[in-house]
């Protein structure tokens, strides 16, 4: 599902235009991603836990060349799904 199907449910059940769902879900993924950049960790509870996870610096390969490379140390956003989100697709 992609952002303007998914607005367009949110409007259909909530009663909303097109363009205010859509104004909603972007406010909504624009305060995860600043609470992502401030190091947070964003949790809605039934759905899951967007959070910041850290990655060690670690050496890796040039597949083209074959020569060893050190890859570093970054910061990648994950998400743990909630106990309601994955009971609902087994």
């Amino acid at each position: 599902m992609r952002k303007p199907e998914l607005a367009a449910a949110v409007a259909e059940k909530t009663g909303l235009t097109r363009d205010k769902a859509g104004e909603v879900i972007t406010a909504v993924t624009d305060q995860i991603s600043a609470a992502a950049a401030r190091g947070e960790d964003t949790t809605l509870i039934g759905f899951g836990t967007f959070n910041i996870r850290s990655r060690e610096a670690r050496d890796g390969r040039n597949p083209q060349t074959g020569a060893t490379i050190r890859i570093p140390a970054s910061k990648t956003v994950g998400f743990k799904a909630g106990k309601a989100l994955k009971d609902s697709i087994r």
